[in-house]
């Protein structure tokens, strides 16, 4: 729960909001989701993050345009900047701390749009005084939705395919790459698989695969030949993909904990034949 709201309603709620109103996000939210980006630090693979929200400005702005569709924010008057230290996690563990805040964000009925790429260089690291071991791997713009969603965001919506998602056969393993799993094979875990499969992830590439082995739930990097090797603009693209897992596992141990199903994350590789190369073991919940 966050706010006394769902999880699970949460997640449905949420989507790329690319137009805002043009207004400066109220006081007391604003105040509440700051208090929640401090308390919420640490991943849990144990890599340390910080977070800021600051007012957005024309150079902001400007910033983001000749970054495809990242130049069609309208009217976002804050921007989430984020910043993770070095570790063999570090990636997936900022992937879940930002979707948690924009979950939290969410449940304070603000709009929220991830923007992913490595922001090092730009005017965001100045704000946020990003140090030399820091990335900061994506920003999220936020603010007051807008009452008329305009003909962009219903474009680039379509475009990018973000109002589908893979089917279950293509994410949900049972023990082997080759045997899908059902909804009702996994029971009580239908739910959070569901709240995985929704998740926002970079071009909408939704590359996590789950494997259920019997005793736990091993999470998988499928990755996109080709993607992520090159990046318009001035920044360089980091490895959005470990970012979405992290996503993906923000999604499973909130829906999870909501429901009551315990379990912890571990880094234990299973012996399960992988169907190739691009097919990377990233961690599992048990």
């Amino acid at each position: 729960m966050l706010n006394d709201q769902s999880i699970m309603a949460l997640i449905q709620a949420r989507f790329s909001c690319r137009t805002y109103r043009n207004e400066p996000i109220a006081a007391d939210l604003r105040r509440q989701l700051e208090g929640f980006m401090d308390t919420n630090r640490v991943g849990p693979l144990g890599t340390s993050a910080r977070f800021k929200l600051v007012a957005a400005t024309e150079e902001d702005r400007q910033s983001l345009k000749g970054l495809g569709t990242y130049g069609f924010i309208r009217g976002a008057t804050g921007f989430i900047l984020g910043a993770v230290g070095e570790g063999a996690k570090n990636l997936e563990d900022f992937g879940y701390l930002m979707e948690h805040i924009v979950l939290y964000a969410t449940s304070l009925s603000l709009g929220t749009c991830w923007l992913g790429g490595t922001f090092n260089k730009s005017g965001f690291a100045d704000k946020l005084g990003l140090e030399a071991d820091e990335v900061m791997a994506a920003v999220a713009a936020v603010g007051a939705i807008s009452d008329r969603r305009g003909l962009v965001d219903r474009v680039i919506r379509r475009g990018a395919g973000s109002i589908s998602r893979r089917p279950w056969d293509r994410l949900f393993f049972d023990r082997r790459f080759d045997a899908p799993l059902t909804p009702e094979a996994a029971g009580d875990y239908a739910t959070p698989l569901e709240m995985v499969r929704l998740g926002p992830s970079a071009s909408n590439r939704q590359p996590w695969r789950i494997v259920w082995d019997g005793t736990a739930w091993h999470f998988y990097i499928q990755r996109t030949p080709g993607y992520g090797k090159g990046f318009s603009g001035r920044f360089m693209t980091t490895d959005l993909q470990r970012v979405d897992l992290g996503i993906a596992m923000c999604h499973w141990a909130l829906t999870t904990e909501e429901l009551g199903l315990n379990g912890s994350w571990a880094v234990r590789e299973p012996a399960i034949p992988r169907t190739d190369d691009l097919t990377e073991y990233v961690v599992s919940w048990a």
